[in-house]
């Protein structure tokens, strides 16, 4: 454990910050795992509907650090192809 003033602090701040970093890690795992349920279902419209609330949630939690700004580009443009085929295939 910490003994000086300001290593007790760090300690503290970085709990503080793995509790928040955990609560935004599983809230963006919780819309991906909402988009992936809607192309199970092979519904295009609910897969476009909970795309559109995933983007800004894993958005954010790359603008606050939670997420590698890559990382988070890389989810949205994988999610947004898997819907986009779903829905090319649903119109054929």
């Amino acid at each position: 454990m910490a003994n000086h003033k300001s290593a007790v602090k760090r300690a503290k701040q970085a709990e503080k910050r793995r509790e928040i970093n955990k609560t935004v890690k599983t809230r963006v795992k919780n819309v991906i795992k909402a988009v992936h349920t809607a192309m199970a279902e092979k519904s295009p419209d609910k897969a476009r509907e909970a795309l559109a609330k995933a983007i800004p949630v894993i958005d954010k939690a790359a603008s606050k650090g939670t997420l590698h700004h890559r990382n988070a580009a890389r989810k949205i443009s994988r999610l947004t192809r898997h819907v986009n085929v779903l829905q090319s295939s649903s119109q054929s």
